[in-house]
């Protein structure tokens, strides 16, 4: 007689790993310096919330540094967001990204790194380290400019 133990094994949740781009690979954005980065991710952030709200996002690079994507990863309240590292991750290595460029942006119009923002780069840059994807710049933006770590030799 099978119990239902017996059968458990067959019981399991399927993952599913995909990446679908809509972008030929001809017509994807080449990043070249911060300046250029700050202008593709200030032309994808909504102008009602980078004075409002803060939101942390991520562009997925490839080898050659284009654009593969960009995804949202948290969006908080005005004076902080919380940035999950492992689900950050988790849509690098769904992209196939080889290298990434975090930014988030400061509602209230400063681009000095607080003491969160520093650890947070650090963090991310130890776990892309791990994963073999390089964190190549973290930004602050606001709607008139923009801070990079890398710039600064704070990377």
């Amino acid at each position: 007689m099978k119990t239902t133990a017996d059968n458990n094994w067959k019981i399991v949740s399927e993952i599913e790993l995909i990446y679908k781009s809509k972008v030929k690979s001809s017509e994807r954005p080449h990043i070249s310096s911060s300046k250029c980065a700050y202008t593709i991710l200030k032309d994808c952030w909504d102008p009602c919330k980078i004075e409002f709200l803060e939101q942390f996002k991520v562009l997925l690079l490839s080898q050659s540094n284009t654009v593969l994507g960009l995804y949202e990863a948290s969006s908080g309240g005005m004076s902080g967001t919380v940035v999950d590292i492992r689900v950050l991750f988790t849509a690098a290595l769904k992209a196939r990204a080889a290298g990434i460029i975090i930014a988030h942006n400061h509602p209230s119009g400063g681009t000095v790194p607080s003491q969160p923002d520093i650890m947070i780069t650090r963090k991310i840059a130890q776990a892309g380290t791990i994963l073999d994807i390089k964190l190549l710049d973290h930004l602050i933006l606001t709607a008139e400019s923009y801070y990079s770590f890398a710039d600064e030799g704070a990377l």
